[in-house]
């Protein structure tokens, strides 16, 4: 059995994250700038996770996956097509349907764990 603890995930410095680039439907200039660490779970493929980390602005959700998220810092807004409101901080939890829709706004630099499945 392969087990990896991420302890400190909040903490793990920013520079040691892997830069991402920046999103692919930015709202906001400059747009938001990604960085963040994959961890591959064995036997898998289909399932994506890891460490996310997101600059402040605007963007829109460009993700078919359904996502389980928790949020390890920062405050952002996420607003779905529907008009549902969600503020969002470090200590959240969310689950997303696959095709969820909407725009991110983030106010302060996001971390998150995820899982897209």
């Amino acid at each position: 059995m392969a087990i990896e603890n991420l302890k400190g995930a909040a903490a793990i410095p920013s520079d040691a994250l892997e830069d991402r680039g920046t999103v692919d439907i930015p709202l906001s200039d400059p747009p938001c700038t990604l960085r963040g660490l994959t961890k591959a779970i064995v036997g898998r493929d289909d399932v994506q996770t890891g460490v996310w980390e997101c600059s402040p602005g605007r963007f829109r959700r460009n993700n078919p996956h359904g996502e389980f998220m928790h949020f390890l810092s920062g405050e952002c807004t996420f607003t779905s097509d529907e008009g549902e409101v969600l503020n969002i901080q470090g200590g959240d939890t969310l689950f997303f349907s696959p095709n969820t829709e909407g725009v991110w706004d983030v106010h302060t630099t996001v971390r998150k764990v995820y899982v897209l499945v």
